[in-house]
């Protein structure tokens, strides 16, 4: 897939586009990749976030996306979507499929064409690397006129994405 690549780095610094939030419902920021983003483009994301209208305190529902401006960050917009808690949500899979998916077709509706992805729900979210690696990539496949970069922390989960980028 040549419109999909792996880098490791911060993905705050991507010059792109869009950058894709692994954000919790509420889209107020949180930790890991979400807290990076959130200080990062400083409190002008955070007022961005909160114009999104919310039903019981969640701006974006699991598997599904959302779009703010990006404050300080150097890409236009941030697209926030929130994966599955694994082993707690139901349908993990057809939830991260989801998620991509709905950020992917979120990006293309708005003129994006380059995206910064992180690893959603891999992290505090707990899903396994393999199968969530396999799912981005599938997921993937079907945008191929989207410029993707996979941000990825660490060693072992470029090794896991870039396996299943190759198809190995």
């Amino acid at each position: 897939m040549d419109h999909v690549r792996l880098a490791q780095g911060d993905i705050t610094t991507a010059r792109v586009d869009a950058i894709v939030n692994a954000a919790n419902e509420a889209m107020l920021g949180g930790g890991g990749v979400d807290g990076a983003i959130h200080r990062a483009a400083g409190p002008a994301l955070l007022e961005a976030c909160r114009t999104v209208p919310e039903v019981n305190g969640v701006r974006c529902p699991t598997g599904e996306a959302r779009i703010t401006a990006a404050g300080d960050l150097l890409a236009r917009h941030v697209i926030h979507t929130v994966g599955p808690r694994y082993g707690i949500d139901p349908d993990p899979p057809g939830l991260l499929a989801s998620a991509y998916t709905h950020s992917f077709r979120l990006a293309l509706d708005n003129g994006c064409h380059s995206l910064a992805v992180p690893a959603v729900s891999c992290g505090v979210y707990g899903y396994p690397l393999a199968e969530a690696a396999s799912i981005a990539m599938d997921v993937s496949r079907r945008f191929d006129t989207l410029d993707i970069t996979f941000y990825l922390f660490g060693d072992e989960i470029y090794g896991v994405f870039a396996a299943a980028l190759s198809g190995t």
